[in-house]
Formats: C-alpha cells, structure tokens, sequence
C-alpha cells in the first residue's frame, strides 16, 4: 500500500463523542491522544515500541508542534499518518498528517523525542534502537519543532496540581495532559480557536507535583511557562482566533 509523502504507517478513527469539546469538534488534547496511539502502533509495528521496556529504555517526547487547519467533528471518520523523518544527534523525529475522507488535510504536526535509558535517566543514541528504513540517519527534517523563547507582558498565572489521571505509563506527567493544561488555558483566555501549538517537554513531573504556570502575551500568540520549584517543566506557544 502506497501512503501519501512518504509516510508508513496509517491508521483511521472515528471521532467519538467523549473526544470533542462543546462545540462539536475534536479537542486539541484528544488530537494529541490519537497522534500518541498511532505513534505507539507504529513503533511497535517495527520493534522499537513497548518491548524497549524489557531492556529499561523508554521513549520521551521532547518537542511537539502542530498546525491545524481544521479539526474533525463528532462522528467523523479520519485517517492519519505518520513517519519516521530523520535522526539528528539525539533526536528522532516523527511527523504526522491527518486527513478527511476526501483526502483533505486537516492536521500537521512534527515530534522529536529522546531515547533514554529507565534506570539512569541518561539519554542513548537513538539510531542503536530505531530501523534506518524508518528512521534515516542520514535524514534531518526542514521542519522542526522550535525551541520556545517565552517573552512578553504576564497576564495570566495559576497552580496546577499532578493528579492521577495526568499520569502515563511511567507514573510521569503524559505529554497529553500537558496538551490539555495548554488549551484549557488558552481557551479560558479568550482563544476560540486554535491554529497552532507548539511545546517543549523540558523536566518530568509526578504524581503530587505543585506547578505555577505562567502565560504571556507577545505578538498576538499566548506563551506558557510552567516551573516547579526552579526548574521549567514546559513552556508552550499558542496562536489562534481570538473571541
């Protein structure tokens, strides 16, 4: 089967009535939770998934951006792609596509993400886990996710506590959730639409954890710092229609 842009692996789903917000379409953080699905389907497809875990290395997402042009409603049936892009130095990068069933594209989005090792938290060369038919070494992307200089008038600042239902796997803070602590805000300030969002995972958080998060506004885009203590977790950029 022949996927469109050189992707390799496809999957569809239907939009569901738990994943959409009130007004129909598909949220931004349930977006985020069908690329992580089709991202795990994949690696695992090709060996390098959850059976990384028998030898105490696991994947984390370092960088994530995406840009929508339009999000799917209830009841829809979409298709999503995705594929390896390249390794440069420590990072893997994964891009997706998401399309309608008339082929028109809804979603993009770029990933990069570290190896690490369980035990020590150190981070290991990717290619030693990952195919090169997937994940060219020799291949570094145009696009990809920016690091996020976070810089502008404060406007906005609040306390998030680590709950239960924010943990992964790995008993740490799942990158979705972060997602959804990002469009929550943005939405509660005024954001009726999100276009773009981008994200840097920076330090992990567990179960308990007190976050202050701070958002700033600079050229018309939200920026989001979230410190524990003194070290960021995240900071994140969002740009969209306002109200």
């Amino acid at each position: 089967m022949s996927y469109p842009e050189n992707f390799q692996f496809r999957k569809e789903f239907e939009i569901n009535s738990f994943m959409v917000s009130p007004n129909g379409t598909l949220r931004v953080k349930s977006l985020a939770d069908l690329l992580q699905e089709i991202a795990w389907k994949h690696a695992d497809s090709e060996d390098f998934g959850r059976n990384l875990m028998e030898s105490q290395q696991m994947w984390a997402l370092s960088r994530f951006e995406f840009k929508i042009f339009k999000l799917p409603k209830w009841g829809d049936e979409i298709e999503v792609f995705t594929g390896g892009r390249g390794v440069e130095k420590f990072f893997a990068f994964r891009e997706f596509l998401v399309r309608d069933k008339s082929g028109n594209i809804l979603v993009r989005a770029m990933s990069s993400w570290l190896l690490l090792d369980l035990r020590t938290k150190r981070i290991q060369r990717p290619d030693q886990v990952l195919p090169a038919q997937v994940f060219d070494p020799q291949l570094k992307p145009d696009w990809q996710p920016p690091k996020i200089l976070v810089e502008g008038e404060e406007i906005f600042s609040c306390s998030l506590q680590v709950k239960h239902s924010d943990l992964d796997l790995y008993n740490h803070v799942n990158n979705t959730s972060y997602i959804r602590w990002v469009e929550d805000c943005c939405l509660e300030l005024g954001m009726q639409i999100i276009e773009e969002l981008s994200i840097n995972y920076q330090s992990e958080c567990k179960l308990g954890d007190q976050l202050n998060l701070m958002v700033y506004e600079f050229s018309g885009e939200f920026l989001l710092k979230a410190v524990l203590e003194d070290k960021v977790c995240f900071t994140a950029k969002c740009k969209g229609k306002r109200k």
